[in-house]
């Protein structure tokens, strides 16, 4: 009898590590996450660990005011997505991103990334 719950464990754990994956993260990103750089990239593109949904994955920008410096609309192939950016000088940048994977589970982050010397 003890060694039921001991199996039964075992045989969940692969199910949510399945979950787990189920779920597009974000892999990396240019600028790198938390990097400093010489300047404003023209730019901001994320990769994810699964392919996004285009009509909800969403991305901003915002500059060192802490107004938006992004162009729009990200644009969205498979797991990457990149929007254009305004350059606003040197200063720390901020990006928030929302995104739906292909088989409908949401996440969603923010990050920064430095222009200039800090």
């Amino acid at each position: 009898m003890r060694t039921l719950p001991i199996v039964l464990s075992l045989l969940l754990v692969p199910l949510v590590m399945v979950a787990a994956r189920a779920h597009a993260f974000l892999d990396h990103a240019s600028p790198l996450v938390g990097s400093t750089v010489a300047s404003a990239p023209a730019e901001v593109v994320l990769t994810f660990t699964q392919n996004l949904e285009a009509s909800f994955s969403t991305v901003q920008v915002t500059g060192p005011g802490g107004a938006r410096v992004d162009q729009g609309r990200a644009s969205v192939s498979g797991n990457t997505m990149r929007v254009g950016i305004k350059s606003a000088g040197p200063g720390s940048y901020r990006v928030q991103w929302h995104a739906l994977s292909v088989d409908t589970h949401k996440t969603e982050g923010s990050f920064s990334f430095h222009v200039g010397s800090k």
